[in-house]
């Protein structure tokens, strides 16, 4: 009798541990299927911007040097003085012309000039218009570049990093009217900078103190998907991932307007950029929110290019080829808040760990981390958060002129 009663007694203990497990799992599983469901969905990163609209121009011919350049039909480049920008037209002197050289290097060009011989083209010289859409790239003609990341406060908090870091960007720039290709298995994502070149080598800090400076806008485009999918969140300085993520032979296109200020500190503290996407502000900031300046960025590349540390399509390389910032290379300021990356959300998460689980990769020991990668991913395709087919980026900036790229594909 008494054993009979235990046996009872001990299946009941069972019966209501089995009720009491279950119903913690159904109230786990409905604490997480609410925390899902509930799961905010951001289009993009927020941005702050100025009460008034940005209205492209140039600087006065005594505070800076306006270049541009096009191609005759003898297949030669032609330097241009920039004396009036209005929409999708300008009017320009041939300083080529003016100075029979025949050299593409638009600092060689101008060296042939004194400052106030070229205020006085600027005021006088018989100028002709010239279509937007013909002028060549202001960016050097090389295909390795130092980029910047995370050199603005508020991108710094959107990218949850807390210092600035450069990697190597590989691929020759395009010019200001161009087309970016929507790939089906990209995440196609913008980005405005400040762009500088020099007019010499810069293998220590005096060369840019010395060197002529040419500032010019430019854009970024990057796959989120494959730059996800690398980084390492932990180290963002090891560059990991930026450099296959932003290195695509359409994904640098460069402003129109090669810009050389009498005070290059001034002119980049001051000159406002912006983005718009089918009309719509994304992006707009001055170059004086720059964590660094371009002197400090200069700096900072060249204590860092003395070893293969940077992943590129499965190899390993320096920030650049040789330990010098040459004339054929761009050092880019990095962009500001207003992209449209953000950081995996609690769906994401729910969803990734979910699979997770279910899958068994617990059991064989794996990371969940490239599951909630995946996961994210995916989401972001079936949302189309993403830059699509038929998309229009327009980057515009005070001084520097503008940059328009449509993105072309099919889409997903």
């Amino acid at each position: 009798m008494a054993h009979h009663v235990l046996r009872n007694g001990r299946e009941d203990g069972m019966r209501r541990l089995g009720i009491a497990a279950g119903t913690l799992v159904v109230a786990v599983l409905l604490v997480g299927l609410i925390l899902w469901w509930t799961s905010p969905d951001p289009r993009l990163n927020p941005a702050s911007f100025e009460d008034e609209e940005l209205v492209p121009g140039l600087a006065p011919a005594g505070e800076a040097t306006t270049l541009a350049q096009v191609r005759r039909d003898d297949g030669t480049v032609a330097t241009l003085l920039v004396t009036g920008f209005e929409g999708e037209t300008i009017r320009a002197v041939d300083l080529s012309a003016s100075s029979g050289t025949d050299s593409e290097d638009p600092f060689a060009v101008l060296a042939r000039f004194e400052g106030e011989e070229l205020v006085a083209l600027a005021s006088e010289g018989e100028s002709e218009a010239y279509a937007m859409a013909d002028l060549l790239r202001a960016a050097p003609s090389g295909d390795r570049h130092i980029g910047t990341g995370t050199n603005f406060p508020e991108h710094a908090e959107e990218a949850s990093s807390t210092s600035v870091f450069q990697f190597p960007k590989f691929g020759t720039a395009s010019p200001a009217r161009t087309t970016v290709e929507g790939r089906e298995d990209v995440l196609l994502d913008y980005e405005v900078e400040l762009c500088m070149r020099f007019d010499r080598t810069i293998e220590k800090p005096e060369d840019f103190e010395e060197a002529v400076k040419g500032v010019f806008l430019c854009g970024d485009f990057t796959d989120r998907s494959t730059l996800i999918r690398l980084i390492d969140p932990d180290n963002l300085d090891s560059g990991r991932g930026f450099s296959d993520g932003k290195s695509r032979a359409d994904f640098y296109p460069s402003g129109p307007f090669l810009v050389i200020p009498r005070d290059w500190r001034s002119f980049v503290a001051q000159e406002r950029m912006t983005t718009r996407v089918n009309g719509e502000r994304r992006q707009d900031a001055r170059g004086g929110e720059m964590t660094l300046d371009f002197e400090a960025l200069v700096a900072k590349a060249l204590g860092d290019m003395d070893r293969d540390r940077f992943l590129y399509a499965d190899a390993y390389y320096r920030l650049a080829p040789t330990p010098a910032i040459t004339p054929d290379m761009t050092l880019m300021s990095g962009t500001a808040e207003g992209v449209i990356f953000t950081q995996p959300s609690r769906g994401d998460i729910i969803e990734g760990l979910a699979d997770y689980l279910l899958s068994g990769r617990w059991l064989r020991g794996d990371d969940p981390v490239p599951t909630i990668i995946e996961a994210f991913v995916e989401n972001e395709f079936e949302t189309g958060h993403f830059l699509q087919p038929g998309d229009v980026v327009e980057h515009r900036s005070s001084r520097l002129g503008t940059i328009a790229v449509g993105v072309t594909g099919s889409r997903r």
